[in-house]
């Protein structure tokens, strides 16, 4: 008996030794990804992961060679990914998802070229130019089944998810009032950002305009996140040159007040800051949440009388804190995405159809109802 026993025993030890190795053995697929474009800086995010086991670098598109090649051997990937052609890239190695780092622009060809094929597509922020373009992207994705995301640096933030838990989950402020964010920095000059990013970021065709959207959409992101999809009644801008020596072209500077039926949002958008920032002060009937940046807060509500200061990591709250990661999660199906949420198509059109009502209430100098 005590023979048999053991044999059991010894053969439960070697069946649960094989279950680490068995695993291991089939490990998730990495997913195929391919670059669009990379005169936006920002391609940097992804060409200097640390963490390459969730996904395959594939191809790279951009005509502008001396350039692509030039980042070939700042981050040390073969020359031999780049094309300059989208279709043939696409064709070629066959990705299933691409990463947009062009100008903003150039997001609508990448979709037309990529959702025909059944690739998924994640831009930069914003979404689109004009909503026109935006309309024909989410037309696209749709007919033809691909998610298509918008990565903002503030979707990684624990603040951010920390605010919205706040308001949503635990009433702590109660009803919503107001919203004030601030987001910019000194200038895409002044912070040195390189030549073919410049060359675009200060074009009003291919950026859309200037601060307004390059900053503007970070707040229309977040009140369309924290409102749960909620749409504004009316939307009145300003914005200002007070450099245009060195931005002709468009706005450096921007203010927009988006009206709610019972809140108000008002988003301060700069390259004047003196020094860069991305914060967020959230107002209710009975409290307020600050997020100074991605982890400090400030808050206080009546029951508290006085103001905490805290810090929000992401081992304090459920956050992915790599855009890519994200991007996988949802093709792989292992996160559903609601409409409002930050990255979602929905939440981004909204934040097209704001700009889009900033930028004409800017020029007009009306308020835009909608």
């Amino acid at each position: 008996m005590k023979s048999i026993q053991m044999k059991i025993s010894v053969l439960l030890v070697f069946l649960i030794a094989l279950l680490p190795v068995q695993a291991q053995n089939n490990p998730q697929k990495p997913i195929r990804i391919a670059i669009a474009g990379m005169t936006h800086a920002h391609v940097g995010f992804i060409l200097n992961r640390e963490n390459h086991s969730d996904m395959n670098l594939v191809g790279i598109y951009e005509p502008n060679r001396e350039m692509a090649e030039r980042y070939a051997k700042s981050y040390h990937f073969d020359p031999k990914l780049i094309y300059d052609n989208l279709e043939k890239m696409l064709d070629a190695v066959k990705p299933e998802a691409v990463a947009a780092f062009g100008s903003i622009y150039e997001h609508l060809a990448v979709v037309e070229a990529c959702a025909p094929r059944r690739i998924h597509v994640m831009v930069e922020k914003p979404l689109a130019t004009t909503f026109e373009h935006a309309q024909k992207m989410q037309s696209l994705a749709k007919k033809h089944g691909i998610h298509l995301l918008t990565n903002y640096e503030t979707s990684w933030y624990p603040t951010t998810a920390k605010s919205y838990q706040l308001l949503n989950d635990s009433n702590f402020v109660g009803g919503l009032r107001k919203v004030v964010l601030h987001d910019g920095h000194q200038g895409p000059k002044e912070i040195g950002c390189n030549k073919e990013f410049l060359e675009w970021l200060t074009d009003p065709i291919q950026n859309g305009g200037g601060a307004i959207v390059d900053f503007g959409c970070y707040g229309a992101n977040l009140m369309t996140y924290l409102t749960k999809g909620q749409v504004p009644i009316s939307v009145t801008a300003v914005t200002r040159q007070y450099k245009p020596d060195v931005y002709p072209k468009v706005d450096d500077d921007a203010t927009i007040i988006v009206t709610y039926p019972t809140s108000q949002c008002i988003i301060q958008a700069s390259w004047n800051w003196p020094f860069n920032r991305k914060d967020m002060e959230v107002y209710g009937e009975d409290g307020y949440i600050v997020a100074e940046n991605n982890m400090d807060m400030r808050l206080r509500n009546r029951k508290m009388g006085k103001e905490i200061k805290t810090r929000i990591t992401g081992n304090d709250i459920a956050v992915v804190e790599d855009p890519f990661t994200y991007f996988f999660g949802v093709i792989r199906g292992d996160i559903s995405m609601k409409n409002y949420d930050l990255y979602s198509l929905e939440n981004n059109m909204m934040v097209v159809k704001i700009l889009d009502a900033a930028r004409e209430s800017a020029k007009t100098g009306k308020t835009v109802e909608f």
